[in-house]
């Protein structure tokens, strides 16, 4: 999965001292219905389910990569004002600096991503008019490092382990309501989290800072485009649901690295339209069908009256271990057609057998 990438791009030992958390187990209910589905590493022959860990970390050890690296030319801080493309090249326009010229283009900017829009291609986005309420939280029994989520009307909450015993919520309310909850003193704010966790690890004693952001779906109207394309949230952003917007990204570039070697080691064009095309096959399905699901679970749950039809959802999931085992690979980035890298193949192999 996403560690296998981070680990193939060198980052990996340095993310896991900073700060990270693996965990064993998962634990999904339906809070109107009382279904619950339980995952355990050891029963699908997994080291781990998942592994939380600070963005901040990721960000800070993937920079002093990139700035230590020999092979590399960084310009930061710059702003990307043009693009021309012929057919040899895209040249880029910087604003205070020389142009750039390069075969391949990837536009890896985020979801308000300016080469996307310098480059004509379109979005569609669905705003859910929900904000996401995050924090770092206590609770009278410590979390045994188990990811929790519970369905609930209005929304989901997750209590993502870390490794103190602390938990990372994750509780998605609608605008209004989650402005209510961020104006709160922190005793009132953990009443009603406990509240609305249930016995799960006791009383909630401690909450840190809160803060929210607004969740929305965008979705790129396509991949690629002429000697460019799009990777993570310059492509797609789905909701924190599932967890796995970051993990869709690191696919996406694992994906684009295998495609570029292949393609350098016959002598080929990086930058040729058939390979943006396999690229773009590959991973649009892939995103296509997580962003699908997540926009889908979440309707579901958003829908009183859908509550006999989720509860018997989960009621046969929970009952069905090749359900379950299909449920956590995917979520693991380990389905069929992920990348090698995110199987946990090396970058000399992913040369050598290229």
């Amino acid at each position: 999965g996403s560690a296998s990438v981070l680990a193939a791009a060198g980052a990996w030992s340095g993310i896991e001292r900073v700060r990270s958390c693996a965990y064993q187990r998962m634990q999904v209910e339906d809070a109107a219905h009382a279904w619950t589905i339980q995952f355990d590493a050891a029963e699908f022959a997994m080291e781990r389910l998942g592994t939380i860990v600070e963005n901040a970390a990721v960000t800070a050890v993937l920079w002093q990569l990139l700035k230590s690296s020999p092979m590399l030319e960084l310009r930061c801080p710059a702003r990307v004002t043009g693009i021309q493309v012929d057919d040899a090249a895209a040249t880029l326009t910087l604003d205070g600096g020389a142009p750039l010229t390069a075969r391949l283009l990837v536009a890896a900017d985020g979801a308000n991503s300016g080469v996307r829009k310098l480059i004509g291609i379109g979005h569609e986005q669905w705003d859910y008019a929900q904000q996401a309420v995050v924090g770092v939280v206590r609770t009278a029994e410590p979390n045994p490092g188990t990811a929790w989520q519970r369905f609930m009307d209005g929304g989901p909450l997750a209590f993502l382990p870390l490794s103190d015993g602390q938990s990372s919520i994750v509780w998605t309310r609608p605008a209004r309501e989650a402005k209510r909850l961020l104006a709160l003193e922190s005793t009132a704010f953990c009443r009603e989290l406990g509240e609305a966790c249930g016995e799960w690890l006791g009383e909630v004693q401690h909450c840190g800072e809160r803060a929210s952001f607004p969740l929305s779906m965008r979705v790129a109207e396509r991949d690629i485009g002429p000697r460019a394309v799009l990777l993570g949230d310059a492509a797609h952003v789905v909701h924190p649901l599932a967890g796995q917007g970051v993990n869709l990204g690191l696919a996406d570039a694992a994906a684009l690295v295998e495609i570029v070697i292949g393609q350098r080691k016959r002598g080929a064009d990086i930058g040729a339209w058939n390979l943006l095309q396999r690229y773009a096959r590959w991973r649009r399905s892939e995103n296509a069908v997580m962003a699908g699901g997540i926009h889908f679970l979440r309707g579901l749950h958003m829908v009183p009256a859908l509550a006999g039809l989720r509860g018997f959802g989960l009621g046969l999931v929970s009952r069905s271990w090749m359900g379950r085992e299909a449920f956590v690979r995917r979520a693991a980035g380990l389905a069929g057609n992920a990348p090698r890298l995110a199987r946990g193949e090396g970058l000399e192999s992913l040369v050598r057998q290229a």
